[in-house]
């Protein structure tokens, strides 16, 4: 049984004490494929020391995320650029806009998001979005940007069915991790209308641990706890949910 994490942090700060028995304690679960974020340049060594301790798990993407989106934003923009020629990623991302913590720089906010989707566009990567408190901005510059060349994952999928649906509509599976398993998460309730060809699996460690790890450092080896719970969703065992959803991070990231 091969299970994917499409988006998972192992670079954080958070992972500095054991990250090496974090990540093989995941691999030994099944775990053998890690799609790594970025956050902003002060991460890229770190993101390119964990590929090279990592050969044949670690997939990298290139990005600025939207909370990192300050004055300096076109600095960061052509900090991804410049690596994009450099070194071999899989996506632009995360991506998005986020409005939870503040909204001083939407206007930054939609320009970089905007940017980096043209980017992957030339590039022919896919894009991986992060979403807070800010659907209606995240899907205007999608119904903008909307083509066969657009494709991609909406991380940390936590909005409605109708969210989800118009999210698929723009060629986008729905990565799926800890909030699958709370109680008050709400997309456990119509989880089961999505076809299992839209969906992904995650875990954003170490943010988002599922229950019963709930508030403490999430891991990749907690996707399992994920996986379990949508299967409990859609009725079928674990190995197919493995199964299919590595089959669709495959589509999504072409490896």
């Amino acid at each position: 049984m091969i299970i994917t994490d499409t988006h998972t942090h192992l670079y954080s700060e958070a992972f500095d004490e054991d990250r090496n028995e974090a990540v093989q304690k995941a691999i030994d679960l099944g775990v053998k494929r890690f799609f790594i974020p970025a956050i902003d340049s002060t991460y890229t060594e770190s993101m390119l020391a964990l590929e090279k301790d990592f050969p044949g798990h670690m997939f990298l993407m290139a990005g600025l995320h939207p909370t990192h989106v300050k004055e300096n934003f076109e600095e960061e923009l052509s900090h991804v650029e410049e690596m994009l020629g450099k070194h071999t990623y899989y996506a632009i991302g995360e991506i998005g806009i986020d409005l939870y913590w503040e909204k001083k720089y939407l206007k930054e906010q939609q320009i970089a998001f905007r940017k980096q989707i043209q980017l992957a566009k030339k590039h022919k990567l896919p894009i991986v979005i992060h979403c807070r408190d800010a659907f209606d901005e995240v899907f205007e510059i999608l119904e903008e940007e909307k083509g066969d060349d657009l494709r991609g994952i909406f991380h940390c999928f936590t909005g409605t069915y109708e969210h989800a649906e118009k999210a698929i509509s723009y060629n986008m599976k729905l990565g799926i991790g800890g909030v699958v398993t709370f109680k008050n998460g709400k997309i456990d309730t119509f989880l089961n209308k999505i076809d299992l060809k839209h969906i992904v699996l995650e875990t954003d460690s170490p943010y988002l641990a599922p229950t019963p790890y709930r508030g403490k450092r999430n891991e990749s080896a907690y996707i399992i706890n994920v996986l379990e719970k949508l299967a409990d969703i859609h009725g079928v065992p674990n190995e197919e949910i493995a199964l299919l959803t590595t089959g669709n991070s495959k589509d999504v990231f072409g490896i």
